[in-house]
């Protein structure tokens, strides 16, 4: 099985309390619980205010990782990768 991440905030999805759910309350499968409720995103925000958010989780991410990301170098590294995610994509 493929490791999926939320296409919003890059979080991993590894357990079903992890995805986040459609109107209907069906599982969705490319949002994650924090940023997509009930058919919506949670929050109304840009790319640059998400990375930010994301940012102030960089010690627990920073515990579970081989590799220690400075702030910096996060926000560098979630610049390159979010215009990647489906939320964050343009044509």
């Amino acid at each position: 099985m493929n490791q999926k991440f939320c296409q919003s905030c890059g979080m991993p999805l590894n357990t079903a309390a992890d995805f986040g759910t459609n109107k209907d309350n069906s599982v969705n499968e490319d949002y994650c619980t924090y940023c997509f409720k009930e058919g919506s995103f949670a929050q109304d925000v840009t790319m640059d205010e998400m990375i930010d958010h994301c940012l102030n989780y960089l010690d627990e991410f920073n515990k579970d990782s081989d590799k220690v990301y400075s702030k910096e170098e996060a926000r560098a590294t979630m610049k390159e990768y979010f215009p990647n995610l489906k939320r964050w994509k343009t044509a």
